[in-house]
């Protein structure tokens, strides 16, 4: 049996969508859920990409608008983190009140219909942008974490592994004076906090006293192949893709959708706002994305 070999590239921010003149076409959730339904009746065994778009009804916000530019500050790169004890002092310090916004969030109505869709035997697998392991808290039971998990800190020079409220809570012990600091929430933990971090002791590693890091695949940085390789298989094996909360400005994501192309593989898109797969999909729905998906896991 001859292998497939996939491409691969690092998670890179840069990407930027088409200049159009045509503002997307706003569809109602009901007409849309039916839209969608007839997509999944045709191709009943879907692998399902998230992004960040089915999360923002539980609190965590996005990082890009309906056109895919930046709505803020870029996130950290993956090897300025490494490098930089700074930026270390200010990614940690800015999770002080960013990640307990994370943490505490619950799974919203698009998280459950995704659910609901593996119940009735039309997910293959879910593959998730996001970090929040609100899929799973919804009982999803097939979920990849494309990016890692947020929930859970490593060492970068040893085999040290701990839940990320361990690391929070000695960070918090270790910088008394941060926590009257107040801010708007961001993305993965993050928070727009901008003070002086250069007191900030960031929590090293207690068995090597390693740069701890959040299980998850920063900017710049390579999602492992493993795990991109055995949700291709899964997607070479379904009938079909459905992208759902996703711009695909990042190619983790939107190699999906080459992919799917490439095997003739039909492509669904429900996201509020354009996405980078334009030109790939089958059926494009731009469109509110719980009440769409309440439309149709009801009308199957």
């Amino acid at each position: 049996m001859p292998v497939t070999t996939h491409r691969t590239r690092p998670f890179s921010s840069s990407q930027r969508l088409p200049e159009t003149d045509d503002a997307p076409v706003l569809h109602e959730p009901e007409h849309a859920g039916g839209l969608l339904a007839d997509f999944i009746r045709r191709h009943p065994r879907l692998l399902i990409l998230t992004g960040a778009g089915v999360s923002t009804d539980s609190g965590i916000p996005d990082y890009r608008d309906g056109e895919g530019a930046w709505k803020r500050k870029q996130p950290v790169q993956h090897q300025a983190f490494m490098d930089s004890y700074e930026t270390r002092q200010r990614y940690w310090g800015r999770s002080l009140i960013g990640w307990p916004v994370m943490r505490n969030a619950a799974p919203n109505p698009s998280h459950h219909h995704i659910s609901d869709l593996e119940l009735l035997n039309h997910s293959s697998l879910v593959v998730t942008q996001n970090v929040d392991r609100l899929h799973q808290k919804a009982g999803t039971r097939a979920v990849t974490d494309l990016h890692g998990r947020a929930d859970e800190v490593i060492c970068m020079s040893c085999d040290y592994r701990c839940p990320r409220d361990e690391v929070h809570d000695r960070c918090a012990d270790l910088n008394p004076g941060f926590q009257h600091y107040k801010a708007e929430t961001a993305p993965d933990g993050d928070a727009d906090l901008e003070v002086d971090f250069s007191d900030f002791r960031p929590a090293g590693c207690p068995k090597c006293d390693g740069i701890l890091k959040p299980d998850v695949v920063f900017f710049g940085d390579y999602v492992p192949k493993d795990r991109v390789y055995s949700a291709l298989d899964v997607l070479k094996a379904s009938d079909g893709l459905l992208v759902i909360g996703s711009s695909l400005m990042v190619y983790s994501g939107f190699r999906f959708c080459r992919y799917a192309k490439e095997w003739s593989k039909p492509i669904a898109t429900l996201n509020l706002g354009r996405t980078r797969a334009e030109n790939l999909v089958d059926l494009k729905l731009n469109a509110r994305i719980g009440e769409t998906l309440e439309s149709a896991v009801y009308s199957l």
